[in-house]
C-alpha cells in the first residue's frame, strides 16, 4: 500500500466514526432498543466475514472459485490473525449488545408487587 492508499482509508475510518457517533447521539432514546438489535445484526455479518478471513486457507474447491485466496503463507498468517481478532471483538460487541438490549427492555417490564 502506498501513502495514498492509506490516506484514504484514514479518511473512511474517520468519516464513519463521526457519522456513526452523530447518528447514534442523534436517535431518541425511544428508539435506542432497535437500534442496538441492527448493530447488533450488523455484527453478526462481521463475523461471518470474519471467520471466513480466518479460514480463508481452508476453504472448499468450490468456493475457492468464487473466492480467489491469493497471498504467500505470512500474508495468510496476518490474515488469519486478523480475522480471529475480527470475530473475538465482532462477538464481544454482539454479547454486549443484547446485554444491554435485555436491560433496557427490563424497564418497560411491569414490577411484580
Amino acid at each position: 500500500m502506498d501513502i495514498s492508499t492509506i490516506t484514504f482509508l484514514l479518511i473512511i475510518l474517520t468519516m464513519a466514526g463521526l457519522i456513526g457517533y452523530f447518528v447514534v447521539w442523534g436517535v431518541t432514546p425511544a428508539l435506542h432498543t432497535p437500534l442496538m438489535a441492527v448493530t447488533n445484526a450488523i455484527s453478526g455479518i462481521v463475523v461471518i466475514a470474519a471467520i471466513m478471513v480466518a479460514g480463508a486457507g481452508e476453504i472448499s474447491p468450490e468456493l475457492a472459485r468464487l473466492i480467489p485466496v491469493e497471498g504467500s503463507a505470512d500474508q495468510m498468517f496476518y490474515a488469519r490473525i486478523l480475522g480471529f481478532v475480527g470475530v473475538t471483538l465482532a462477538s464481544i460487541n454482539i454479547f454486549g449488545g443484547f446485554t444491554i438490549t435485555n436491560r433496557m427492555l427490563e424497564m418497560f417490564r411491569k414490577k411484580d408487587k
